[in-house]
């Protein structure tokens, strides 16, 4: 191949996007042939590893958070109750690192939602971030860099594998994104039925300016969504799109100007997963029609109502 002939880095980035191209087009079979540029994206490597947005993101990107948070709340599992009943919530909570996926979340959330998979009352689950400004900005790079070569690719595996469960739910499922979603977690977004986002939210796919291709069904994903032409474009410049670019293109279904919570998306995937609440079918509807008639045939105030009617006067009922 033409990369594994150029020198240093360029030879590197060449190889993984050629990966690429193949993951992307290998429905297309033989024939195709597509060009690139090597202009880079919005978002340095370093900013990605970091999980931050360019500084027009806003102060909330760029605040302090205690790395005090214990494992087992990386991950918070709602179930919602009175009017929103059947609704949970799946909240990420890694503010010390931007919410990217660790081996210890992994595992909760794959627990999670094997647990939803079996649960009867559940109707629909949104997949949110605990954390202003970011959703999820993909692995945790940090613990990645700690991994022998030989643990990484069975890693990116399981990170697969419960991106794929969730996409998988026998219920609709519903990713607001209120913040930063990078690789993954835009992988993790994709593989919901419905995206919502604020305007002020970062998305893209952005591995090919670390020398790698999405690995979380990234290629497969995308141009599902938005077409194959407008994904390739995206993944080979690794471009990170905001709210109204995203809603341009088909990648989100609604847009909303972030709240002062910085909660906008959220409450729009809330609103919508109440639309989704299962209604009584027609069939039980009538019977429990007929069931409530029943109860008022032998009233006296049935009576009286059709004894006025004939006298052509009021009613007064007395509640018997």
């Amino acid at each position: 191949m033409a990369a594994a002939a150029a020198p240093g880095a360029l030879g590197t980035l060449q190889a993984s996007r050629a990966r690429l191209v193949a993951a992307c087009c290998a429905p297309l079979g033989p024939g195709w042939r597509l060009h690139w540029s090597l202009t880079g994206p919005r978002v340095s490597p370093a900013m990605w590893a970091r999980g931050r947005a360019p500084a027009a993101e806003g102060a909330a990107l760029r605040r302090g958070y205690s790395s005090e948070v214990k494992t087992e709340d990386e991950l918070r599992v709602r179930y919602l109750e009175e009017e929103n009943r059947g609704i949970v919530v799946l909240g990420i909570n890694r503010a010390y690192a931007k919410n990217s996926f660790s081996k210890n979340l992994v595992k909760m959330l794959s627990k999670a939602v094997d647990a939803l998979k079996s649960d009867k009352k559940v109707r629909t689950v949104i997949v949110r971030s605990e954390v202003p400004g970011i959703f999820c900005a993909g692995a945790d790079l940090k613990e990645r860099v700690k991994m022998h070569s030989s643990e990484v690719g069975p890693f990116v595996s399981k990170i697969r594998a419960v991106i794929n469960e969730i996409a998988n739910l026998p219920v609709p499922t519903i990713a607001a994104l209120d913040g930063l979603a990078l690789g993954g977690g835009l992988e993790l977004a994709l593989a919901c039925d419905i995206r919502v986002a604020a305007s002020s939210a970062k998305m893209g796919l952005v591995e090919t300016k670390l020398a790698i291709i999405p690995g979380g069904g990234g290629t497969q994903r995308l141009p599902r969504a938005i077409g194959m032409s407008l994904a390739k474009e995206l993944i080979f410049s690794a471009r990170v799109l905001d709210g109204q670019e995203a809603k341009a293109v088909g990648l989100v279904s609604h847009v909303l100007e972030q709240n002062q919570e910085g909660d906008a998306a959220y409450r729009k995937a809330l609103d919508l997963a109440r639309e989704f609440l299962p209604q009584v079918d027609l069939v039980t509807g009538l019977a429990i029609e007929e069931a409530c008639y029943a109860q008022t045939i032998p009233t006296k105030d049935r009576l009286e109502g059709l004894l006025a009617f004939k006298e052509k006067r009021s009613p007064r009922y007395k509640g018997e």
